[in-house]
């Protein structure tokens, strides 16, 4: 199904609800502008509509969480039921079996399945919880507080998160409250940088005091950059050198976004703690961070207060959600079926290589990033590109990358048209 717009955008009920909103919502939180926002109504697959019926495709599939498209056939159901029968519980006092078996499943699709024995798990809510988790449980396992972090790293924006963040954007406004906890050094982008990053990786391993290397395998909003090949080696062999752990996070390349079920299996190296949400459940808030059982252990037995949790922690409805998701990433030819789709949006992309107005395209899977010429060049994009049906985001440092993170489900026509509209807006 292709876009269509039957009103200005945004229409009438949009600037309504702006208008409502923006009296009552701090005016950091949502971006009003004269041609933006439009206000979603419904979705199905890659499409959504909003209140004024205009019909859109989502090239974000949601920040990147409706990854196998919205409303799924049966998660509805599943949900329904759910929420009949239990929609809340006591997650670390009184936990449900689904907790259970999420913690199990959860294990299976990481260390089990890379050989590596079992993983225990911390669940949360959103992205940036399962890397304060992880974050926590280094300093526990390692008794070293700091951590080396990349430059244009996004980790999430809680105080904890954003102290290991390396977009300066984010940080500098709350940079009297940020406790000193990484060294960031520069993340590759070309063969040619990676033995000097390397080695500044090395010389701050050496020096004693880091606990651990948080590391995106392919940087997200930082620009959709894919490192050289050999980077996430080199790192696992700095780390287990030097006594460190290795965390990937993974909350926005997991679960097939770049190809593979994870993005450090593109490479064949395995982290000690990993963390996953966004297209965990495709639909509700929930995170976890899964890591090496023996990693795991440097958290003491629980004494009847947990050291880190949350009320909404193991939510059956949350729980369900990824039990619903995890049975659509594992079934039988899931991989095939996201490289074939990345070669019909190579396809797609590819013209617009010959685009002024672009000076790189690049990604993985169903992960693209166009670097355009001038920078601060995406946010306007993302306004044009609504008029043309299609919801955009912009990223990178400079604001200077239109970020493609596209649901499964888009057809091959979808995903031609969206090609020659991209190129139509860059042209």
């Amino acid at each position: 199904m292709l876009p269509d717009i039957k009103t200005p955008i945004p229409g009438p009920r949009s600037l309504e609800l702006a208008a409502r909103l923006r009296r009552h919502e701090s005016r950091n939180v949502t971006y009003l502008g004269d041609h933006f926002p439009v206000f979603w109504e419904r979705a199905e697959g890659a499409t959504v509509w909003d209140v004024d019926g205009n019909r859109f495709l989502d090239l974000t599939s949601g920040f990147g969480v409706a990854t196998a498209g919205y409303s799924r056939p049966g998660v509805a159901r599943a949900l329904g039921e759910q929420a009949a029968e239990l929609s809340h519980g006591m997650g670390d006092v009184h936990p449900t079996e689904l907790k259970v078996r999420v913690c199990e499943a959860l294990s299976r699709v990481t260390f089990e399945r890379w050989g590596l024995g079992h993983g225990k798990v911390i669940l949360g809510n959103s992205g940036f919880e399962a890397v304060e988790a992880a974050v926590k449980t280094a300093c526990l396992a390692t008794k070293r507080a700091r951590l080396i972090a990349f430059q244009g790293g996004y980790h999430g924006l809680g105080l904890g998160a954003l102290a290991v963040t390396g977009l300066e954007d984010f940080r500098s406004p709350f940079r009297t409250q940020l406790a000193d906890l990484a060294e960031f050094v520069p993340f590759p982008r070309r063969p040619d940088e990676l033995p000097g990053i390397i080695r500044q990786v090395e010389a701050l391993a050496r020096r004693g005091d880091m606990g651990a290397i948080l590391v995106e395998p392919i940087q997200g909003r930082g620009g959709e950059i894919v490192p050289p090949p050999g980077f996430l080696e080199g790192l696992r062999r700095v780390a287990t050198k030097h006594g460190l752990l290795l965390i990937f996070d993974e909350i926005y390349t997991g679960l097939y976004r770049t190809g593979k079920l994870w993005a450090c299996e593109h490479e064949k190296v395995y982290p000690d703690l990993i963390c996953t949400g966004k297209a965990l459940t495709g639909c509700l808030p929930v995170s976890a961070c899964v890591g090496r059982a023996e990693v795991m252990d440097a958290w003491p037995v629980s004494s009847g207060e947990a050291l880190h949790t949350s009320t909404f922690l193991g939510s059956p409805l949350g729980m369900r959600a990824v039990l619903e998701a995890l049975d659509y990433w594992e079934e039988p030819g899931r991989e095939a079926e996201v490289h074939d789709a990345e070669a019909v949006w190579c396809m797609a992309l590819s013209p617009l290589q010959e685009c002024p107005a672009v000076r790189e395209i690049r990604g993985r899977g169903l992960l693209w990033g166009i670097e355009l010429a001038r920078k601060g060049a995406a946010g306007p994009l993302m306004e044009r590109g609504l008029a043309e049906g299609l919801i955009l985001l912009g990223g990178g440092p400079q604001g200077d990358v239109l970020t493609l993170s596209p649901s499964l489900v888009m057809a091959p026509e979808q995903i031609s048209w969206t090609g020659k509209t991209l190129g139509k807006l860059l042209g």
